[in-house]
């Protein structure tokens, strides 16, 4: 029963207000002359039931229109329930075909805007057909005619339970007002009293719906009755489990209260929840394919779980353990693709050129299909940022069909991003690579270790040592996480790590990898890689046609030389970018556009050169050396300026150079002095003359090996006063014997040379075959002169005067 609301749910376009009886004596509706025609009026939450009076907020625009017609007219409406109570606006299917002339006994204008109406049932109606729509509905109708009101004792004994089981649950209910009983006491009318109980009766629409179709009264009875004695029941179970914990509570009592108030509601629905989750857990690890150690272990956490309440702080630690456990795949892997050439046509239409890596994962493919398993290697991409190392190796999962992860490790300073947490921390939670394997759901992915060599160290531990285990494969099937506390198995996962640096990874750590070296680009695989991937990606993300616009070699020739200094493309597809944006911007602005960008345009769009090699062609000047150096962005030029002054034969060094550098500078000259006759320099001016080397750039740290040649060739020139041969690099390192050594990044060096249009090269002799790994049409031009000792560098570099 529901006497207590003072307002009910709102209907689809009004709010119910208090349900009032009626007296009686004023039910009288055979005086009432149904009109052929009548407005109906939707409720949404409740049914109108003859003898019952409703106050009705009407909020929506039809339902306003249709009380403000009936209102001045005959004063009635047709109302009839909805079948589904959340639709906002009911069709003629939506609407109940019975239901009950209603007439307005009084119409209220709020302040708010609204309207309000109270409504008196009157008698039953059917709805014939639904004449009118708009502006509201109108319906032709027929009056439903009621069975005559039984007089035998049944009936009788029927009304009187009804009155009586009202009353219980009136009684029984805290919250319903006690008035409400002496209403049900006044009522005599048997008919109005199962009417009036059935509107205040707490069930379903559906079920008073049922209740107002029937004809015979004594059936409606029957029912209704039926509906009150399941209402008692709920009614008389909700006191049960109050009374269960009734007594004296004090505050620490309250919450054992509400314990055991819910557990009594739990047992009654069929069980605690946590039992339910529990149960489910275990028929979820029934088809877990896991060894038997991690099997224990789980059974162990079950049985912890079941005998802990859920409230105690422990039990979250469990269940987090527990469903890690049930989350990680445990020997699940994905089917490896085995065709060869499938793989390699999805490298090549990832990635242009890298022909050498390509090769060696159709190697690995090779091998795991034809011995169907194997231990998988740790590979690591290294090169210059910009050339594609880590969206390789999504290439790479794609062309396997494994899933695909990649971990961050730059900046990565705490080892327990690796091997997890003890669970006795607070936050607790597994090291990236289990929440990563959790993730992919599968046991054999490709996970791409992006920027290994920037993986750091403090108090927290060391991660570069927690990454000795992961990436050893003889150690990696029994990795052993703190939080999982079990050994994982992560044989099958393809690892790939990338670096710029191979100096800053830990040397133990470095002896694991297998180092694949991923050189620059050079201008004409630039080009390429422009034209098959980095212009067509600008061109989609700017919303520019793909067939509108081109841009031609020569442009992206240009475009690469003068505005890009990179080993990589990230620069270059800037750029690209910044075309394409300018290029937006005219077709928005629906101005007349070329087909193709020219010189002219790349000029206008991008300003004037950025780079130019004009610089290092102008070098003629006795002293002063080109020289080839790599950084971890690839290869770089560099002068190397050595000058004469009055002194005591002291030699200063300026630049910002290492420590490699400055022994290089004075083995030079070292073997100057001990060779000055050869070369024709007078030994005494080694005594007369300070000697100053510069590397400009004085702002940017220079080391290494590479500048022992070119500074010895400085050197000389200052002395000897001999031009150095224009056009002219070189690199290698030296020793006090005279021996010219082999130094490492031959190919980022001599792109870098051919990209500042010098024209010759000198390199070490144990360099050639270095050179030979150069594609052939990436340094045509170029000529090269392999030495080994520093009088064959002196000659080649030396001009007479």
């Amino acid at each position: 029963m529901d006497f207590s609301k003072v307002f009910l749910k709102p209907e689809d376009d009004m709010d119910f207000m208090p349900i009032l009886p009626l007296n009686e004596n004023e039910n009288d509706d055979s005086q009432d002359i149904i009109p052929d025609e009548i407005a109906i009026l939707p409720l949404r939450n409740t049914v109108l039931f003859p003898g019952v009076v409703l106050p009705i907020t009407v909020g929506r625009d039809k339902s306003i229109q249709a009380v403000n017609d009936a209102y001045k007219g005959d004063k009635l409406v047709g109302v009839v329930a909805q079948k589904d109570s959340n639709i906002e606006e009911p069709g003629i299917d939506d609407l109940e075909k019975i239901g009950s002339i209603a007439k307005i006994i009084k119409l209220i204008k709020m302040p708010d805007g609204g309207t309000t109406v109270i409504i008196q049932g009157r008698s039953k109606f059917s709805i014939d057909e639904i004449t009118t729509e708009d502006p509201y509905f109108k319906a032709r109708t027929s009056r439903v005619t009621e069975n005559e009101v039984p007089t035998d004792g049944d009936f009788e004994a029927y009304i009187s339970n009804i009155k009586d089981i009202a009353t219980n649950i009136i009684q029984q209910s805290p919250n319903l007002p006690s008035e409400a009983t002496l209403i049900l006491k006044n009522i005599e009318s048997p008919v109005f009293l199962i009417h009036f109980v059935s509107s205040n009766l707490n069930t379903s629409i559906q079920e008073k719906q049922k209740l107002l179709e029937l004809t015979d009264i004594k059936q409606r009875a029957v029912n209704l009755m039926e509906l009150l004695q399941k209402e008692l029941q709920f009614v008389e179970l909700k006191n049960k489990v109050t009374n269960k914990t009734r007594t004296e509570l004090d505050k620490q009592q309250r919450e054992y209260f509400l314990q055991q108030q819910l557990k009594s509601i739990k047992e009654e629905l069929g069980g605690d929840s946590n039992s339910q989750e529990i149960k489910e857990m275990q028929k979820k690890a029934e088809l877990k394919n896991w060894p038997a150690t991690a099997k224990e272990a789980f059974k162990k956490g079950i049985e912890k779980l079941e005998r802990m309440h859920p409230s105690t702080p422990d039990y979250s630690v469990v269940y987090n353990h527990v469903d890690l456990m049930l989350d990680l795949p445990w020997n699940e892997y994905t089917d490896d693709q085995y065709d060869l050439k499938n793989a390699q046509k999805t490298l090549d239409n990832d990635h242009y050129g890298m022909a050498k890596i390509k090769e060696r994962i159709l190697e690995y493919l090779a091998v795991l299909k034809l011995k169907g398993d194997m231990k998988s290697p740790i590979l690591c991409f290294f090169g210059p940022p910009g050339i594609g190392k880590t969206s390789l190796g999504k290439s790479i999962a794609s062309a396997l069909g494994r899933k695909y992860i990649r971990l961050s490790l730059g900046g990565l300073h705490d080892e327990s991003e690796i091997r997890g947490h003890r669970k006795t921390y607070i936050g607790a939670m597994p090291g990236r690579i289990l929440q990563s394997l959790r993730k992919a759901k599968s046991s054999n992915p490709v996970i791409v270790l992006d920027e290994i060599d920037k993986v750091g160290n403090d108090f927290r531990g060391d991660p570069s040592s927690a990454l000795l285990e992961v990436l050893d494969p003889e150690q990696n099937n029994t990795f052993y996480d703190n939080y999982l506390e079990l050994e994982y198995d992560l044989s099958k996962v393809l690892f790939i790590a990338t670096a710029n640096n191979l100096q800053n990874i830990q040397p133990a750590l470095r002896d694991r990898l297998e180092i694949i070296n991923l050189s620059g680009y050079a201008i004409e695989e630039k080009i390429e890689i422009a034209k098959r991937h980095l212009v067509p990606k600008q061109k989609e993300m700017h919303g520019i046609p793909k067939s509108s616009f081109k841009i031609g070699d020569k442009v992206l020739e240009r475009l690469i030389a003068d505005y890009t200094r990179e080993s990589g493309v990230r620069e270059l597809d800037r750029m690209i970018a910044s075309i394409m944006r300018n290029r937006a911007k005219k077709i928005a602005m629906e101005e007349v556009l070329n087909t193709s960008l020219s010189a002219e345009e790349l000029q206008q769009i991008l300003g004037k050169p950025k780079y130019s090699s004009d610089l290092y062609k102008a070098v003629n000047t006795p002293g002063v050396a080109v020289g080839l150096a790599w950084t971890y962005v690839g290869g770089d030029i560099l002068f190397i300026e050595a000058s004469l002054s009055d002194g005591k034969g002291d030699l200063s060094l300026t630049g910002n150079l290492g420590n490699v550098m400055k022994e290089s500078a004075t083995t030079a000259l070292s073997y100057l002095k001990s060779h000055a006759a050869q070369y024709n320099i007078d030994p005494a001016v080694f005594g007369k003359k300070s000697i100053h080397i510069h590397v400009p750039e004085g702002a940017t740290p220079k080391d290494g090996p590479s500048a022992g040649i070119t500074m010895m060739t400085a050197i000389a020139s200052a002395l000897t006063g001999k031009k150095i041969k224009p056009f002219l690099a070189m690199t290698g390192e030296i020793t006090l014997r005279g021996q010219v050594l082999p130094v490492g990044g031959i190919k980022e060096k001599i792109l870098a040379a051919k990209r500042a249009g010098l024209k010759e090269i000198i390199l070490c002799a144990q360099n050639e075959k270095d050179v030979a790994e150069v594609e052939a049409s990436f340094i045509k031009g170029l000529k090269f002169h392999y030495v080994d000792k520093m009088e064959e560098v002196l000659t080649i570099a030396l001009q007479n005067k």
